[in-house]
């Protein structure tokens, strides 16, 4: 119940006092750390299990390699590959569906796809994950030709399918092949389309300077235009200068969203880069009526197995002593050569 909430502390101290574990007990503290983003912890766990003396299952390992791909970490996610190979995992649906992911999400696609070819019944989520993978690193031509290829093999697709497709033409502006896939989703499969097809057809539009056509097809939505939808609208607009149509979308966007932060930062500078102080006042006065604290971006590096995050002026790490230290030390002659004072 704790882990469903993300309720990680309480998993965490509830597993600690059990006197007697399995391997049910030790997959849920590792999907819950891992659906908490805890992907270092992940691996902890799985190292504890095994030293204590229980052997994962097909569950476990698939739970730690996602784990692994959402923390990006590149070296656990082999480390744990090559744990299944030696276990013979290798052959579950399930392993091989989260090696693909994981290696997609740490930027390894050639990876992602050796797991797709060494499986030998690939399942729609295979298949779906490979096509996911290619529009993840903006290789369209592939994820077109293995959306293809699935469709073939006589594999029905599913509304995942269709977004990993939709994305990859959105990505490289491919608005035929993009309306066709939409048109086939909602036609031949009667899928009925999230906001997220949408979001994916109106950043498609507008990235190709079809601003108009993406608003007609903003309106005439038969649902209710969700927040991603209106972004990605104000994103192309910014883009093509049409802030006419980007005011329209900020203005309904503010009604959805009222104390999202990032909303009225993207207007406020996308006014004053064309010279419209008087918006710009306006909605920073918005800012200072409706939002909460501004929570801060994060930032993360992968060093000696270990995944370490940060976020701005962070004082925390047991190490920041010396990074800043070391910092300071590299900014010294940057800024002596420039003539600049410390």
């Amino acid at each position: 119940m704790y882990a469903k909430n993300e309720n990680i502390v309480d998993v965490c101290r509830l597993f600690d006092r059990m006197g007697i574990r399995n391997v049910v007990a030790w997959n849920t503290i590792i999907i819950g750390s891992g659906n908490c983003g805890e992907g270092n912890e992940v691996m902890k766990l799985l190292r504890e299990m095994l030293r204590e003396g229980y052997f994962p299952d097909e569950l476990t390992i698939s739970s730690t390699i996602s784990s692994c791909g959402y923390a990006s970490a590149i070296t656990e996610t082999m480390q744990t590959h090559a744990f299944a190979v030696k276990s013979s995992f290798q052959d579950f649906l399930s392993v091989a569906n989260s090696l693909i992911s994981a290696y997609s999400k740490c930027g390894s696609i050639i990876n992602a796809c050796k797991c797709f070819r060494l499986t030998a019944e690939p399942d729609l989520v295979t298949w779906t994950s490979l096509i996911n993978a290619y529009a993840f690193h903006g290789l369209a031509k592939e994820a077109i030709e293995m959306f293809e290829k699935m469709l073939s093999c006589g594999v029905i697709p599913d509304r995942i399918s269709f977004l990993g497709v939709l994305s990859a033409c959105s990505h490289c502006g491919l608005v035929a092949k993009g309306l066709h896939y939409f048109n086939l989703m909602t036609s031949v499969y009667q899928i009925v389309p999230g906001s997220e097809h949408y979001t994916s057809l109106v950043d498609l539009l507008g990235r190709y300077g079809l601003i108009n056509e993406a608003f007609e097809f903003l309106r005439s939505m038969p649902m209710e235009v969700e927040s991603n939808v209106l972004g990605a609208f104000i994103g192309t607009c910014n883009l093509h200068a049409n802030i006419g149509l980007a005011k329209w979308a900020a203005e309904k966007l503010f009604i959805i969203e009222p104390e999202k932060n990032v909303n009225y930062a993207v207007m406020s500078n996308i006014y004053a880069s064309h010279r419209h102080w008087y918006d710009v006042e306006r909605v920073r006065r918005m800012v200072g009526n409706k939002c909460d604290a501004r929570v801060p971006g994060c930032s993360w590096i992968e060093i000696g197995n270990q995944v370490h995050s940060f976020v701005s002026n962070d004082k925390t790490h047991p190490k920041a002593l010396e990074m800043y230290a070391t910092l300071k030390m590299l900014l010294w002659p940057m800024k002596e050569k420039n003539g600049m004072n410390l």
